[in-house]
């Protein structure tokens, strides 16, 4: 593999008592579009503000291209931090919030003007640049933000939530805008989110926080299919959990079932669960493993819909997903009983 362009080595900050980050090892590659994924308090926008120099390291080091950048100000990383917040001058236009940044840098009016006119061509907003932001907007107004980081040119842009403000529709049109002014501008990006979806839509690679501390890194499909941890297979998507003691070769479910699985990341010193996602338990009992249940509550989203099951193999019911053709054919009602079946490869047993 390449030489990482960005470096965290065994970061830390302290508030206080509370280990805010604690010890953090994480390569980051040249062009990679890389989201840090957590809940509140998970430690991740503690470890961008490091990245950017509004909070300095209580321990090791960040290196950008093979040298250290950790003792440097803000304003001398090549490095840009969009807020949540857009933080736009409401007195300036979308051109003058644009230019901002290359007018402190002192840089010649021509080229200033030349910048600027090329980005707003990028964001599609050429016929807008001389409206306030109060006449945006929040879509536009996002993209004015992300111009205003991206004219100076950093090395890397780090993004703290920058979707957050934006309704749903929108924010799912402006995922796709993100990666494509990635991929254009060929700029190292860092996104920090708690929306699982945005991190699996947008990312190269996700790393998941928790407790200041990193549980799993790798591509959206490694961290769906293959979860390491309990906590990461239900931070991403929604996971069905059983729980299962180790007999043998045999996982022995608590209502005396048997499961099968190819994947296993517990210890077994005690109990386990083995995870299966909705998604792929099938109506029937053609797979390797099979639950049967009545259904208990129905959740209908247009393309497909939940059934929510109830066994006696957990005390919560076994959610499975059914798209609209499964549906036709077998047409489920409340209170009605059902077996759903899955195969082996697609169960994960996992420590509690």
């Amino acid at each position: 593999m390449t030489q990482p362009f960005l470096s965290i080595q065994n970061v830390q900050k302290n508030f206080g008592t509370v280990k805010a980050v604690s010890g953090v090892n994480l390569d980051i590659y040249e062009n990679e579009f890389f989201a840090l994924l957590g809940a509140s308090g998970s430690g991740k926008t503690t470890l961008l503000r490091m990245l950017a120099g509004f909070e300095q390291l209580n321990g090791g080091d960040v290196q950008l291209e093979g040298t250290s950048i950790a003792h440097l100000p803000p304003n001398q990383r090549p490095v840009n931090l969009m807020f949540q917040s857009y933080a736009l001058f409401p007195h300036m236009t979308v051109a003058q919030n644009i230019a901002y940044g290359l007018e402190m840098d002192k840089l010649p009016k021509v080229q200033i003007k030349d910048s600027v006119d090329e980005i707003l061509q990028v964001i599609q907003l050429g016929h807008l640049a001389k409206r306030k932001p109060d006449q945006l907007s929040g879509g536009q107004r996002q993209r004015v933000a992300l111009a205003r980081a991206l004219v100076k040119r950093p090395k890397v842009l780090l993004l703290d939530e920058p979707l957050s403000a934006l309704d749903k529709k929108l924010r799912s049109e402006m995922q796709l805008e993100l990666k494509r002014l990635q991929a254009e501008f060929g700029i190292t990006f860092i996104i920090v989110t708690h929306d699982q979806e945005e991190a699996l839509v947008m990312a190269d690679r996700i790393a998941i926080m928790k407790d200041g501390g990193l549980l799993q890194v790798g591509t959206p499909h490694e961290i769906y299919e293959a979860p390491k941890t309990r906590f990461a297979a239900d931070f991403i998507g929604v996971m069905n959990f059983l729980p299962v003691n180790k007999d043998g070769d045999d996982f022995v479910m608590t209502n005396g079932g048997s499961i099968k699985a190819t994947s296993t990341n517990a210890s077994f010193l005690g109990t386990a669960v083995a995870a299966i996602r909705p998604e792929r338990l099938a109506i029937g009992d053609a797979g390797d493993n099979t639950v049967s249940g009545v259904i208990s509550a129905i959740a209908y989203h247009g393309l497909d819909l939940l059934l929510h099951i109830k066994t006696d193999a957990t005390d919560t019911p076994i959610i499975a997903r059914m798209t609209a053709d499964v549906m036709e054919v077998h047409k489920p009602i409340e209170g009605q009983q059902i077996t759903v079946s899955w195969s082996a490869k697609n169960t994960h047993i996992l420590p509690t």
